[in-house]
């Protein structure tokens, strides 16, 4: 019989539905996989074993009432430490905010809870969610356990570093320059980034329309039923999505016809290479595309070097908004302090003049891919980078062009508010999982978890690494 951890999201729901397994066992066993093996991936910042327990319970309870049940009831969930959870540690990632609590939910957060989740802890992410690495200075870095001498991405790794390893069947994330299919990739998971507006940031507002939340899980059915619980719209929303015409778990479960796919590998940033075992996962993932029966289309990177020079300054200017007290701006990572000093140079003209900017971008990019169903490319250039390597204190700027050599597939999708979905596709010969990114129209996320799921049917991949030695 199988263990809980090694059961699926949507497995362990039912199996709670049932009365096969209680949402306290399943919590506990939880428990005591985060107290073995987080010190060895850093997945969680703060564990919270107590409140896990009572909402265990309280999900037992409402079993033996009766009645309706939502869709995940007893399901153990974390949330990314960006995001505030009412009375739990919230550190944004920074030494800066260790002690801090956090005095609201936002409404994502209150979803979760009213599907019957039971919130795990909160996951490691970086100063702000800023890099494309998880080392917070004030804990131990993600590591992907696929190679615990590699990083797990960022800026929510340790959210996939948990799912990876079984210290949870899902997770939530965010994802602001690539901060879900970076981790995903680098943990052999499935991470979709939405549409712009697909999921509230309610109460709060990304003035960029960079970042949205979503799902990080081990198979496109989970990720499509978790973002159905994540998906409301909420009054006031500056960009606003219909409902899909279906759930999102049945579109996983669509057959998605015969497309038209663009695909490309060459990076848009100047002198970016890919690495060999990258360029042949992206060989191999065409012609399954093609075995599958669509049209896979080569076309010529749609983005010129330096198109995506204003992401910069407003990437900076997102950074100085965190609420740090002057006497204490020299505790933060020397990467964050080099962006917020640079923030503040922005004017109100020159942030507006980005934003337009980055709009066109977005525009051009979208313009480019509108004959086609869908588009392929690697989701990283390179393979998972070795803890370390890509961080640089003596020198931010060299660490910023680092990342950006690191994703520079990611980035773009934000830019133009596309929806974008990181697939486990290819293992190195060493077992490294190589992610490949697929994306597609505006508010599409449903035709592309169909593909997705089309893609998994396939060519299936691990569901979890060997336990952490």
């Amino acid at each position: 019989m199988a263990e809980p951890h090694e059961l699926t999201m949507l497995e362990q729901a039912a199996a709670v539905r049932a009365g096969e397994l209680s949402p306290v066992e399943l919590t506990e066993h939880y428990l005591r996989r985060i107290e073995r093996f987080n010190g060895a991936v850093g997945a969680y910042l703060t564990v919270t074993g107590e409140r896990a327990l009572a909402e265990a319970r309280r999900a037992q309870r409402r079993l033996r009432e009766g009645g309706p049940l939502p869709p995940l009831l007893g399901v153990p969930l974390p949330v990314k430490d960006l995001t505030p959870v009412e009375g739990v540690r919230l550190t944004y990632g920074s030494g800066v905010f260790a002690d801090h609590v956090a005095d609201i939910d936002t409404r994502l957060v209150e979803l979760l809870r009213e599907a019957g989740t039971v919130m795990l802890g909160k996951t490691s992410t970086p100063e702000f969610g800023l890099p494309a690495y998880t080392e917070p200075g004030f804990a131990p870095p993600a590591r992907t356990p696929y190679d615990l001498s590699r990083g797990a991405g960022g800026s929510s790794g340790g959210a996939a570093a948990a799912v990876a390893t079984g210290l949870a069947p899902a997770a939530h994330g965010s994802d602001g320059g690539g901060s879900i299919r970076i981790p995903a990739s680098c943990c052999g998971l499935v991470g979709l980034k939405t549409s712009r507006g697909r999921i509230s940031n309610a109460p709060f507002a990304d003035v960029s329309g960079l970042a949205v939340h979503g799902p990080i899980a081990r198979t496109v059915r989970d990720t499509a039923a978790l973002l159905d619980v994540m998906a409301r719209q909420e009054p006031g929303e500056p960009t606003s999505l219909p409902a899909p015409d279906r759930p999102f778990l049945r579109w996983a479960e669509h057959a998605p016809g015969r497309l038209r796919i663009a695909r490309w590998a060459e990076p848009d940033p100047a002198g970016v290479t890919v690495a060999p075992e990258v360029l042949d996962a992206y060989e191999k993932t065409s012609a399954l595309l093609a075995e599958l029966g669509h049209e896979v289309v080569d076309i010529a990177q749609p983005l010129a070097p330096g198109d995506r020079d204003p992401f910069t300054p407003v990437w900076a200017v997102l950074a100085a908004l965190a609420p740090v007290a002057p006497e204490r701006e020299s505790e933060l990572m020397p990467l964050t302090r080099w962006l917020r000093a640079r923030g503040p140079a922005v004017t109100g003209v020159g942030f507006a003049t980005a934003m337009a900017a980055l709009q066109a971008v977005g525009r051009k990019l979208t313009e480019a891919v509108a004959p086609y169903d869908a588009v392929l490319t690697p989701t990283l250039a390179q393979l998972p980078a070795p803890v370390g390597s890509l961080r640089d204190d003596r020198d931010p700027a060299a660490d910023f062009e680092a990342q950006i050599a690191f994703t520079p597939f990611t980035a773009p999708w934000n830019i133009a508010g596309l929806p974008s979905v990181s697939l486990p596709l290819e293992r190195t010969g060493e077992g490294l999982p190589v992610g490949m990114m697929l994306s597609g129209r505006f508010g599409g996320e449903g035709p592309l978890l169909a593909l997705a799921a089309q893609l998994e049917a396939a060519r299936p991949w691990p569901l979890l690494a060997p336990d952490p030695r």
